[in-house]
């Protein structure tokens, strides 16, 4: 199988990939924009993607819910990462040797009470961990480190100076398991769906009852401006079924009481939170 992941060889989207899929059933293809991982499934390029869509400490990717509405693809899965950084450079260097830091800027972000330990470091935004640990690599670069996954520095070579330097250690981030279509899974428990709502008072909320009355969990709401009109947003509701809801009357309820629904995808439930380190 392949997959399409954002990112080098060494990102967090790899480790999602490989414990989600398991490292012999995959082959990975390395996409640099999240645009690039959606059309690499729409071309046939790659059979699955994984794209992040939410971090606990720095929140929704917004652009991610509308890029896979407007795709046309659907949500098949979900892997939640407890994100553990990785402070990593050439052998034979300690902290005291670097002078930059290269990587991510919500990684960057993440760790910012280790990094304001050494204010004299400069800190250089890239598009990507794993690919500011590729370029150190490449370049033969002292003195300079990335942050990242611990996969990264066993990629390409380097040390980890200083380990699990996040700010926060419930850190986590979301992906989710995009396809071209959604499986004929028989044993769903969770949904992902869309919707426009029209400006009537109690409109959102008298939906939530409805819902709430067939013991259907809401488990996260986030709203996007739409692009139609002004002041119109739409709202991705991830829920969590009962064993009685089926694909059908969830269908027939949105369609009744919201605008342009749509289901983005039918799936199982990720309760548990996987370890991006072995460590």
């Amino acid at each position: 199988m392949k997959v399409a992941i954002q990112g080098e060889r060494g990102s967090f989207h790899e480790v999602a990939a490989l414990q989600y899929l398991g490292s012999d059933t995959i082959d990975l293809y390395p996409c640099a924009t999240f645009d690039s991982t959606v059309n690499a499934v729409l071309t046939g390029e790659s059979d699955i993607g994984v794209m992040a869509i939410e971090n606990a400490r720095s929140g929704s990717i917004l652009y991610n819910y509308s890029l896979i509405r407007e795709s046309g693809l659907k949500v098949i899965g979900e892997h939640k990462l407890r994100i553990k950084q990785n402070l990593m450079a050439l052998p034979g260097q300690s902290i005291e040797d670097i002078r930059a830091i290269w990587s991510h800027p919500v990684a960057i972000a993440q760790c910012m009470a280790f990094l304001n330990l050494y204010p004299a470091v400069a800190l250089i935004e890239s598009d990507d961990t794993a690919a500011s640990a590729k370029k150190i690599r490449n370049e033969g670069a002292m003195g300079v480190a990335a942050i990242g996954a611990d996969i990264a520095a066993r990629i390409y070579g380097l040390d980890i100076i200083a380990s699990g330097i996040e700010t926060y250690k419930n850190n986590y981030t979301r992906f989710l398991i995009i396809g071209s279509e959604i499986p004929d899974f028989k044993d769903f428990d969770k949904a992902s769906v869309c919707f426009a709502l029209g400006h009537q008072p109690d409109s959102l909320a008298k939906l939530l009852v409805m819902l709430a009355e067939r013991e259907v969990n809401l488990s996260k709401i986030q709203s996007v401006p739409g692009m139609m009109s002004e002041w119109e947003y739409m709202f991705y509701l991830d829920l969590e079924l009962n064993g009685s809801t089926d694909r059908e009357e969830l269908i027939e309820l949105l369609k009744q009481n919201t605008i342009d629904p749509e289901i983005l995808g039918l799936y199982k439930k990720r309760g548990a939170l996987y370890e991006s380190s072995a460590s």
